[in-house]
């Protein structure tokens, strides 16, 4: 399976939603090979076992700020539906709506993909932490390395979205 479905891939699809990180419902069905709608029919089937805090819905406003971002393509890509967004939990749940064998071993893989971004961001802060200690203790010739070191953790600036077409 970790062929097929390598964590950077899974990782890619993790979007960060009000706070929450979390996966399109589009990208899950297209993980598990089955269509969205038929995704989107088991979780309703089974809407008891999806609390507000493990699938929501986003809204227009954000679903424009997901295709400023390249999270989506454009809004066409959704096809006339706003998405159902899965937190980690609701991931979870889904492995005991959606019953194949390609369904456990994509939901052992997403969560391997989340406990892995939980362990990335966790040691992002504690060396953050550790260099606020160093800082602390030396002085004011060194404050240009702890400058240049906290630029290269910081997570790279979004370029510009070019303009397609012509301009005047």
């Amino acid at each position: 399976m970790k062929e097929l479905m390598p964590i950077e891939r899974i990782e890619s699809k993790i979007l960060l939603i009000r706070g929450h990180k979390v996966m399109l419902d589009r990208d899950l069905a297209n993980l598990y090979e089955v269509e969205t709608i038929r995704l989107r029919e088991q979780v309703k089937r089974n809407h008891e076992r999806f609390p507000e805090d493990f699938m929501f819905q986003i809204s227009e406003d954000e679903a424009g700020i997901m295709v400023s971002q390249n999270a989506i393509p454009s809004r066409k890509s959704l096809g006339g539906h706003l998405p159902y967004v899965f937190t980690e939990q609701g991931v979870a749940m889904l492995s005991s709506v959606l019953r194949s064998k390609r369904a456990i071993a994509v939901n052992i893989q997403i969560m391997r993909a989340f406990v892995r971004l939980k362990q990335i961001l966790a040691g992002n802060k504690d060396l953050a932490k550790r260099l606020d200690e160093l800082e602390s203790k030396y002085d004011e010739q060194f404050q240009g390395v702890f400058e240049a070191i906290r630029q290269l953790m910081a997570p790279p600036p979004v370029p510009p979205k070019r303009k397609i077409g012509f301009h005047s």
